[in-house]
């Protein structure tokens, strides 16, 4: 009998629902918990060793990282992140499932060192419920929102390399799913397969989507530059011949597909 637990990556397109079903899962099961990262930032206010992050110095991280004690680890703004394999370990023999939340690449990375990890993929059932949970958040600018429908549209391209992939319509069904697949619950495991036909249609179909939506942004945003640019051209004509007595726009734009690049202000 296995007395030990998983290690479960957890991936998904930003918007997917991935950090309320891990809370899902935390909530209503004792033996799970996330994977903690060594960092070499400096602690904030209440942090705690071990907790938030295990702190370690620049010299400490390094020798870690020389001795193979990383399943990943990045450096970002002169400061190293990683999770720690010990710790992983550590809980997996004390019957524990962890659970790592990292992007693609990350996952793909910790399955070559960890080949026993299970890695899944949580996505919304189409692209539109993807757009629509974005813009639910009401955190985001135009702007963000699209930058993040496009980073999804290159996410989507390494689905099938999962294990698993978990389609989220419900935050509580999403969690039951991933649960019976890291107690490896036969039926379930062959429904979320990531061979499985009806899984790779569900992705390529998003796959598609997402292109299209990019696409319709690019000629949404084209036709406001046309119709400013062909708005201050008026104006300007109206100011040589003097045939307008209404306000005047001073346009300014340049050839990036951000319509806030296009700034009219009256004159």
């Amino acid at each position: 009998m296995n007395n030990q637990g998983t290690l479960l990556v957890v991936s998904g397109f930003s918007g997917a629902g991935k950090g309320t079903v891990i809370k899902e899962l935390l909530k209503e099961h004792d033996n799970y918990s996330l994977s903690i990262s060594a960092t070499t930032r400096k602690p904030r206010e209440g942090e705690q060793d071990g907790r938030e992050y295990f702190f370690k110095t620049k010299e400490e991280f390094e020798d870690m990282i020389s001795r193979g004690r990383f399943l990943e680890h990045a450096q970002y703004v002169n400061n190293y992140y990683g999770t720690p394999r010990d710790y992983v370990e550590e809980q997996i023999k004390a019957n524990r499932n962890v659970i790592l939340e990292i992007e693609s690449v990350g996952a793909l990375n910790v399955k070559k060192i960890f080949p026993e990890a299970v890695l899944v993929f949580i996505t919304p059932p189409d692209a539109d419920e993807l757009e629509k949970r974005l813009r639910g958040r009401g955190t985001e600018d135009e702007e963000t929102i699209i930058a993040r429908l496009r980073k999804a549209a290159k996410e989507s391209e390494g689905v099938e390399k999962y294990d698993y992939i978990v389609i989220n319509d419900t935050v509580k069904e999403c969690a039951v799913c991933i649960d019976d697949i890291t107690h490896r619950k036969e039926d379930v495991l062959a429904e979320c397969s990531a061979d499985n036909a009806d899984n790779i249609k569900v992705i390529n179909q998003i796959r598609q989507d997402l292109k299209n939506i990019n696409l319709r942004r690019v000629i949404y945003v084209t036709s406001i530059i046309f119709r400013i640019n062909g708005s201050c051209k008026q104006q300007s004509r109206r100011r040589r011949t003097g045939s307008s007595t209404e306000p005047l726009l001073n346009c300014q734009g340049d050839s990036r597909e951000s319509k806030a690049d296009y700034r009219c202000k009256i004159s």
